[in-house]
């Protein structure tokens, strides 16, 4: 049988265990925020990845990373890469350059959207405008995508499990896989700048 407890009696002890329900929760929220004060501060110290990278010189032009992108000041502009070139493939079978772009429309086909932000990162101030398309011949267009050959700017991206790079005419076709495409794509932009 439980004991009859009158209304004062109850509301005391309701009381008492929202002030000790409280009190453990500041405890706790208090606990957490100076842990993660903590492994902040010793992370800032220990962490060879942190913001406080050395710059690097490559090719003549230097990089510093910072907010998890590598600036580099390229034909007074500044631009941002996910990869500096010393970790990127260097790319022989591309002739294009920064010039063949330069305030020309740039066509692009993407399975990949990560890419095209790196892409659009470094090339919109640069190319005319940028506009999906597809090229001629290929069966899965979105009906609304212009058509477009290898006689326009055009970079072709697909998810694929062998990484390579080729170029027919003025279309750049960039394959590989989900987790590599953007180092792809950065050595190729280290080459049409002329870094690498």
């Amino acid at each position: 049988m439980r004991k009859i407890v009158s209304k004062q009696e109850g509301d005391k002890k309701k009381k008492k265990r929202q002030i000790v329900i409280g009190g453990i929760l500041i405890l706790i929220m208090l606990f957490s925020t100076a842990g993660y004060a903590f492994t902040q501060f010793l992370g800032e110290g220990n962490n060879n990845n942190s913001d406080a990278n050395e710059p690097i010189t490559y090719n003549g032009v230097q990089f510093i990373k910072q907010n998890n992108l590598w600036l580099a000041s390229i034909q007074g502009v500044q631009l941002g890469f996910v990869y500096n070139p010393e970790e990127t493939s260097s790319i022989t079978n591309i002739n294009l350059t920064i010039s063949d772009y330069y305030q020309k429309p740039l066509y692009i086909y993407s399975e990949n959207q990560n890419v095209e932000i790196e892409l659009y990162r470094n090339l919109d101030s640069f190319v005319l405008r940028r506009q999906y398309a597809c090229l001629e011949g290929q069966s899965n267009c979105p009906q609304d995508f212009p058509i477009k050959t290898c006689q326009d700017n055009f970079i072709i991206i697909k998810e694929s499990n062998n990484t390579d790079i080729r170029q027919q005419g003025k279309c750049v076709f960039i394959e590989g896989k989900s987790s590599d495409l953007i180092k792809t794509i950065d050595g190729f932009l280290f080459h049409i700048f002329g870094v690498q």
